[in-house]
């Protein structure tokens, strides 16, 4: 049984939402590079996209509504997650700090304190945290 086999069909829409908002990140530029595409694969086996909705997806992505985080909290949790598929079995190589900058305005981090947010998670992903001290760490990473 798969994980998302215990929750409803919503939380099933919700990861079909948040893996169309990551494609429209990448189609920004008008295309997806091979990189970008090595992460989209393996993302949509993480949140168990289908082979058919993989392409429909891909094909328009607008079809999915955004389910942006409100919380703060919940955007840092986005964060961690996506910062950990980034640095994932070094799958972007140099590219990973472009990719994740463009994840995190995406999910509604300035533009002006945005390459301090991505060096933070990406070093804490490097150390190995977990997903609660990852939060802690960027919510007092000022202080």
């Amino acid at each position: 049984m798969s994980i998302s086999d215990l929750f409803d069909s919503g939380f099933k829409e919700r990861n079909k939402g948040h893996f169309s908002a990551i494609v429209r990140v990448a189609l920004e530029n008008g295309h997806i590079s091979t990189e970008e595409k090595l992460f989209l694969d393996k993302l949509a086996k993480q949140l168990e996209i289908s082979e058919e909705e993989y392409k429909e997806i891909l094909e328009n992505p607008l079809r999915y509504p955004i389910n942006p985080p409100y919380l703060y909290v919940q955007r840092l949790e986005r964060l961690y997650d996506l910062s950990r598929m980034v640095y994932a079995d070094h799958v972007l190589g140099p590219k990973q700090k472009e990719i994740l900058t463009r994840f995190a305005l995406a999910l509604g981090f300035t533009p002006g304190n945005v390459k301090y947010i991505v060096d933070k998670a990406l070093s804490l992903i490097v150390m190995g945290t977990d997903s609660e001290t990852f939060v802690y760490e960027m919510q007092h990473m000022n202080k």
